[in-house]
């Protein structure tokens, strides 16, 4: 059923969907705000009940979400992004417009190629102050240069908007068709060779994970796809779900195969409705075409795919916070060990893998582990989609060869920026991977060379500012970004965060620069030693990375 089917449904019906399915919480708390417009009391003391979860509890979960509304008609509010880049271009004067309407600001909600989204009654539509609002579809990704081959957006153009038969008529389940055909073992082997790792920032060994499930003891094993791109900047996944959804059910397929596993879920943020009713459809039409479900392609192997919506949480990226929000859990990180493969859902052996990484492997079986491992530069294997967006002419998503300069693909690709300006700083990994500035520019885009320069590739997300940007206020709104999505578990990021956001905006702290350098860096040193999970050991590279290209503006900041 696609969001808003349970409208005018009593209490019962909402349960009986979806009680003895996985991972119930998300879809019933869903459910009872597009009937009731907001999650009453009287909703969540039900939901407390039928689902056994303790209501205090309950009440914990529901208000860490973004897009669960406690107040009446909360739920219809128009949500506006206020991401990084949307903010340079207006945001908060589009949110102030729609105050009368009870607007509320979001992170960032994967539109950075074409701002400033706003979420309202379902639909995301195109504002711009001072021009007509416009429903647009996802921008499919910009054209590559000629001679550049790429793997996941190698038949992208063909397929989107064709279902499954122009899946089917580009060779789409054709992989699968010949895995079922073969040991599991055997597309463990391909992967391997292919050099695959996982496209989400930690560049884990896909194959690797794959077995410790397969080798793992207990069941039903779980496929997750990681479809919850929050990372400011980072908005591959939106493009691979809506323009080719079926490699991406088709990579979980032959993960299931491959690991042992007999059922998938995919998590997909909140934010991106279209696409929650593409993939609702994909999968609907796979089902009925015998490609997913029970014995799948006539053999003996079943897997279910069962879709998720999130609710608004920057966390739940991270992939044991994910876990934690399905199971109906306040998303908080897990401690590791035990990891995922032995312990993920359910207690059960889990794989974790994004979008990218999954949609990867039909084009690899198909093509095959050599023709994978050519398509990056100088000794560099595979490609990578870099989300780019900001001040430059040809914002998008490039599926760009490992190995490629940045400054390649800042001029010659993306067409420089805009007329009469120059780059001033780009960031990595969204947010997450920090600045870089001047000579760092050159750099090419693998994690060696960028881990190098105290920086990481992660997912992807290259955000540009010109000469004209005023860095130090970039880098607080990073700061206040990674101060409000702090899931609050742990204390050096929970205070961190908020300190270093009083020392970027001058609330607290020393004014002698000294004293505030020394401070600052103190706290980042902490954050990264001690946190918990990604965002508090990331967050510092923000203040790192300003200290190292920018320190002129620090100190005219303080002088000021």
């Amino acid at each position: 059923m696609g969001m808003g089917s349970m409208e005018g449904s009593s209490n019962e019906e909402i349960l009986a969907r979806w009680r003895d399915q996985p991972a119930p919480l998300l879809p019933v708390l869903h459910a009872f705000q597009e009937r009731d417009g907001y999650l009453s009391e009287e909703a969540l003391r039900v939901v407390s009940r039928e689902l056994r979860i303790p209501l205090a509890e309950l009440y914990g979960t529901v208000t860490f979400y973004h897009h669960l509304a406690r107040d009446k008609g909360g739920g219809a509010s128009p949500r506006v992004c206020t991401g990084p880049v949307c903010a340079l271009r207006g945001a908060w004067e589009v949110l102030e417009a729609l105050g009368p309407e009870g607007a509320r600001p979001m992170p960032c909600a994967g539109r950075c190629d074409d701002p400033i989204p706003v979420l309202k009654n379902g639909e995301t539509w195109i504002a711009r102050p001072g021009r007509p609002w416009e429903r647009r579809p996802s921008p499919l990704p910009p054209p590559h240069p000629p001679g550049v081959e790429t793997c996941v957006f190698r038949l992208i153009r063909e397929r989107s908007g064709k279902g499954l038969a122009g899946y089917r008529a580009t060779g789409g389940y054709e992989a699968l068709a010949r895995a079922l055909a073969s040991p599991p073992e055997q597309v463990l082997e391909e992967v391997r060779a292919s050099g695959l790792v996982g496209k989400g920032g930690a560049g884990f060994p896909t194959w690797k994970k794959w077995q410790a499930v397969r080798e793992a003891p207990g069941g039903p094993k779980t496929i997750v796809c990681n479809a919850d791109e929050g990372e400011p900047g980072c908005f591959k996944d939106r493009a691979l779900l809506d323009h080719d959804p079926h490699a991406v059910l088709e990579g979980m397929a032959l993960a299931g195969y491959a690991a042992g596993a007999t059922r998938g879920i995919l998590y997909l943020r909140y934010e991106y409705p279209e696409t929650f009713r593409i993939l609702e459809d994909a999968i609907r039409e796979a089902e009925a075409e015998g490609v997913l479900g029970e014995a799948v392609l006539g053999s003996g192997f079943s897997f279910r795919i069962h879709l998720r919506r999130g609710a608004g949480a920057y966390v739940c990226g991270e992939e044991t916070s994910l876990l934690n929000s399905l199971e109906g859990k306040h998303p908080f990180p897990r401690n590791r060990p035990p990891y995922p493969v032995t312990h993920g859902f359910e207690g059960l052996p889990t794989v974790v893998n994004n979008v990218e990484t999954l949609a990867s492997v039909p084009h690899i079986l198909e093509r095959g582990p050599a023709w994978y491992r050519s398509l990056g530069r100088d000794g560099k294997g595979g490609a990578k989609v870099i989300s780019l967006s900001g001040d430059i002419a040809r914002p998008g998503n490039y599926e760009v060869p490992l190995g490629l300069s940045l400054a390649e693909l800042l001029y010659e690709w993306a067409g420089g920026p805009p007329p009469g300006r120059a780059f001033q700083a780009v960031t990595m990994a969204g947010l997450s991977g920090g600045f870089l500035g001047g000579e760092a520019l050159e750099v090419t885009l693998d994690e060696g060379s960028l881990r190098a320069l105290g920086s990481f590739l992660g997912a992807g997300g290259v955000m540009v500012f010109d000469d004209s940007r005023d860095m130090m206020a970039v880098a607080r709104m990073a700061m206040e970004f990674f101060a409000e999505e702090s899931c609050g578990k742990c204390f050096p990021c929970r205070i961190g965060t908020q300190r270093l956001v009083e020392r970027l905006s001058r609330r607290a702290g020393p004014r002698e620069l000294r004293a505030w350098l020394d401070e600052v860096r103190d706290l980042g040193e902490v954050m990264k030693d001690l946190s918990a999970c990604g965002l508090g050991q990331a967050a510092p590279l923000i203040t790192e990375s300003l200290l190292r290209y920018f320190p002129g503006q620090v100190a005219r900041h303080l002088e000021g």
